[in-house]
């Protein structure tokens, strides 16, 4: 699952590419949604929440998509050959000279514009929303906090507390807050999580590369996310790696016994 800053970017490039603009092709992929033609409908603009992305056209209309683990948008010049094979393109949505192509993306949905919350208005206060503001911070750590026996690796990855946080941030926060993925939410301060939470997804906003350590130089962007072979970024110890959460929601979780003191699997 892509994190919340991926997300967000992929829909700066969707933005900026064909916002304002008229489609010639308006076309899916999708057996649901095969028969419809976007074609003639004007490109109002590209938005995000958490990890969901939300394409509005006029005539009240809008396509919502989720990447889930493999799928991207990519744009192209118009005639331009793609980069991915056709058969992975879902969506394809293009003007007189650009063209964007969903491939393999998910959870394709046509709504009126009017009832996307329907399809978002569950989620917690987007991390990188624009119009982020201390009573979004303040709501998503007392939902938090509202929840005290739960493991905080687990709540990090609940949208419904805050949007926007996926496995890589959510091992990285746990070791910047210095303790255990499987440390229980009543342990730590809520308002720092959330706080540390967006720092790190704004930091990486606006670039592909996710770096939690400050450093971009390749193999020292992270502190401990997938660095079972190199050993902790801080202490050069041994890194663990456990799988954490239930069924669909169970990711590999990453951590430094050292720097990050507290419960964890079979300790």
């Amino acid at each position: 699952m892509p994190e919340g800053d991926t997300v967000f970017l992929h829909g700066k490039l969707l933005d900026k590419a064909l916002a304002g603009k008229t489609l010639v092709r308006g076309e899916f992929r999708h057996p649901a949604l095969a028969t419809v033609d976007l074609a003639g409908r004007e490109v109002l603009g590209t938005a995000t929440v958490g990890k969901h992305l939300l394409t509005r056209f006029s005539g009240d209309l809008t396509l919502h998509s989720h990447l889930r683990m493999d799928g991207s948008w990519q744009i192209h010049a118009a005639g331009e050959k793609w980069r991915r094979p056709a058969h992975h393109a879902r969506v394809i949505l293009a003007s007189a000279d650009v063209q964007a192509i969903g491939f393999r993306v998910h959870d394709l949905k046509l709504v009126p514009t009017q009832a996307e919350a329907d399809l978002v208005g569950h989620l917690g206060p987007d991390l990188l929303g624009p119009q982020w503001t201390d009573e979004h911070a303040a709501r998503a750590a007392a939902t938090l906090a509202a929840q005290p026996d739960r493991e905080l690796g687990d709540a990090l990855l609940d949208q419904r507390i805050m949007a926007g946080v996926g496995n890589l941030y959510k091992v990285e926060i746990c070791f910047l807050l210095k303790v255990s993925p499987w440390t229980r939410v009543s342990e730590v301060d809520s308002a720092r999580v959330v706080a540390l939470a967006r720092k790190l997804l704004m930091a990486n906003a606006w670039r592909w590369e996710q770096v939690t350590t400050g450093d971009l130089t390749r193999g020292r962007q992270h502190w401990v996310y997938e660095r079972t072979r190199q050993g902790c970024f801080r202490c050069g110890g041994r890194v663990e790696v456990h799988d954490q959460g239930e069924g669909v929601y169970r990711r590999p979780t990453w951590f430094c016994p050292r720097c990050q003191p507290g419960p964890r699997p079979g300790g």
